[in-house]
């Protein structure tokens, strides 16, 4: 049998709850070698209720678990050095209320972070001095440049986020897309930390 096995795990995955995880769901392989698909087919992770939403499976466990089992094949690690497993559950649909109760308070918080924004810049007296600078005459609401202005907001809104329900206006990601891709990052480094650490404390109880 022998040979060299070159295995690049995936960075993460998603499984749904006891399910069994084989090495192809979390990883690719390459070499020449007649059991490729034997170990591909090797069961590496059994999902159970403890794992909760996240689990950790680290490449030095993956390796011992198929130097256990493939004694004559040399394994050689690339690529990111642990899984992690999201375990999605089934998502209940969602109360009509609460999602308009939801909707209602971010329209309301929106609003008003605008509205004390412009008063706290006095917009209104800064568009009644352009309108008198633009026409000679004085105007408490100057709508000529109030309406294109609220409509000019509301589209500088759509266009920053790039994304007007599910269009999108282009591949360019949303700045608010960017920070939860780094917010993402943050989170699986401290999944990936916590979970390793666990795994540390339970292997040393257990001896």
């Amino acid at each position: 049998m022998g040979g060299i096995i070159y295995l690049r795990l995936k960075k993460e995955f998603e499984v749904k709850p006891n399910t069994t995880i084989r090495l192809n769901d979390i990883g690719y392989i390459s070499g020449n070698n007649s059991v490729n698909q034997l170990i591909e087919e090797s069961v590496i992770y059994q999902v159970s209720k403890e794992d909760r939403t996240v689990s950790v499976i680290d490449g030095f466990t993956v390796i011992d678990q198929l130097v256990r089992r493939f004694s004559d094949i040399e394994i050689q690690l690339v690529g990111p050095s642990q899984t992690i497993v999201r375990i999605k559950k089934p998502l209940k649909s969602p109360s009509i209320f609460f999602v308009c109760l939801i909707w209602l308070l971010l329209f309301i918080g929106s609003s008003m972070a605008i509205m004390n924004f412009h008063y706290d810049v006095s917009m209104q007296e800064v568009q009644q001095r352009l309108h008198f600078l633009l026409t000679g005459r004085q105007a408490e609401y100057p709508l000529w440049m109030q309406v294109p202005y609220s409509i000019g907001l509301g589209v500088g809104m759509i266009l920053f986020f790039n994304h007007l329900f599910k269009k999108r206006f282009n591949e360019e990601p949303s700045p608010l897309e960017i920070e939860m891709f780094k917010y993402q990052q943050d989170l699986d480094s401290y999944v990936s930390k916590y979970e390793n650490n666990i795994s540390k404390n339970n292997d040393k109880s257990s001896n």
